[in-house]
């Protein structure tokens, strides 16, 4: 039974049997036909008992192995091999069929290759998760196929495994290795020209070119007979927390991924970056009721703690109480502190009905309230229209458009500064907004 299960005929075989039955349609029509094609169907028997024969004397010929990590980034491309060995002692044509999780939808992981005897071969292609959760692979179907190909014997290996999606832990480390090789200008990041010194001193040092020639301290200079300039550094040790609203207006997707999980993305990325730095990061998570709080720290395990809280958020996208939030903030942040409120706003009247909490906000702290483009509609305004119905989409896109730039001139208007950006340049924009209020000293 087994044995059934796992032969399989090829498109060749049935060409070649529609073939022979045609061939025996004509016989019947022309008798002195008929024997040429018995002599054919008695050859095609053997060579297909042939072909089963030889793909069947091994018991293992072929092996397969799966290597995927235990977590995948989400939001990024995540590379999957595929391990073959063929263990017959002839070339064959091997098809493999990895069954992926269901929640990436694709039935095209279907891969060919030809194996010369005894020889490895990897398989390599890549998976992009949208969403946080577990994730389960299924088996590695592997057919085998003889020079022949007219039956093909199927090799199923029990590879299953179940991975976690977490937020794009890839694209955090892509920030983290490019901060520490101060290279971040290569990912998008602008270099800010810092205005005066912060306020940290750091150490006296032996004059190179290029210091600035205010901090040169005379006072060691004539003690030590060389010129020595204070070396400042950036101040340490400040607060930065995001807040991270999971209300229904964060329920848009762009490429697959809602606003929430570009938030939760960009969260990772800045805290590490903040940790970096030597700030301490916290987070704090809302919607129509009180998320969870991550309390401000810098110490070891801290950003894996953030992680995990990052890779559980779970919400209906109701409406966001704000009133609530400026409770917790009240309660959970006890200094003055960076607060980056990722959230969104289509309309004026939307903003406006929130404004008093955000003014509260601002009152005690450092907020910088980050909103959304809509790179659709973006990408509408800069097509020309050609008909009426294109003039009419355009026209309300220019206003959703002007409306956003409404909303962050009403925020300024209030002194509460803002990040209008698109989801895609989500991270970068927010790393160069913390950068640059940490280099002017603002908080």
């Amino acid at each position: 039974m087994r044995f059934l299960k796992s032969l399989y005929f090829t498109k060749t075989f049935w060409v070649v049997w529609t073939a022979l039955i045609a061939g025996f349609v004509i016989a019947y029509i022309f008798p002195w036909l008929l024997p040429v094609f018995n002599v054919l169907l008695a050859i095609v028997i053997l060579l297909v008992a042939a072909d089963v024969f030889v793909l069947y004397k091994t018991k293992t010929g072929l092996f397969a192995r799966r290597n995927v990590a235990d977590r995948l980034s989400n939001g990024d491309e995540n590379p999957v091999t595929i391990y073959l060995e063929n263990r017959y002692s002839f070339q064959v044509h091997v098809e493999a069929i990895d069954e992926v999780p269901h929640q990436f939808q694709r039935r095209d992981i279907v891969f060919e290759a030809k194996l010369p005897a005894f020889s490895e071969k990897q398989i390599h292609y890549t998976l992009r998760p949208v969403k946080r959760g577990e994730y389960e692979f299924g088996h590695i179907n592997v057919f085998a196929l003889t020079p022949l190909k007219l039956i093909k014997r199927r090799f199923q290996f029990e590879d299953s495994k179940t991975t976690s999606v977490y937020p794009s832990y890839l694209q955090m480390r892509q920030y983290a290795l490019l901060a520490v090789a101060n290279r971040l200008s290569e990912a998008g990041v602008k270099r800010i020209r810092k205005v005066g010194h912060s306020m940290e001193f750091d150490q006296v040092r032996n004059y190179v070119p290029g210091d600035d020639r205010r901090s040169v301290n005379w006072k060691a200079t004539a003690r030590r007979g060389d010129v020595m300039v204070n070396a400042f550094q950036d101040e340490k040790q400040q607060t930065v927390f995001c807040l991270i609203d999971k209300g229904r207006v964060m329920q848009s997707p762009f490429e697959g991924l809602t606003l929430l999980d570009y938030a939760i993305n960009a969260t990772l990325v800045l805290s590490n970056i903040a940790l970096l730095k030597e700030d301490k990061a916290g987070l704090i998570t809302f919607s129509d009721t009180s998320g969870q709080v991550v309390p401000a720290d810098r110490r070891t395990g801290h950003l894996q703690k953030i992680l995990e809280v990052l890779y559980r958020q779970k919400t209906r996208f109701l409406e966001t109480d704000y009133e609530r939030l400026c409770i917790v903030a009240r309660q959970h942040i006890r200094q003055r502190s960076l607060l980056l409120l990722f959230t969104n706003f289509e309309t004026l009247e939307a903003l406006q009905r929130q404004l008093p909490y955000l003014r509260r906000l601002a009152k005690d702290h450092l907020l910088v309230v980050i909103i959304f483009e809509n790179t659709e509609t973006k990408q509408l305004l800069n097509h020309p229209a050609t008909d009426l119905e294109q003039v009419y989409l355009k026209t309300i896109a220019q206003r959703f458009f002007y409306e956003k730039k409404r909303i962050a001139a009403e925020l300024t208007r209030y002194g509460i500064q803002s990040i209008l950006t698109s989801p895609q340049q989500l991270s970068v924009n927010t790393i160069n907004k913390y950068l640059e209020l940490k280099d002017r000293g603002a908080l």
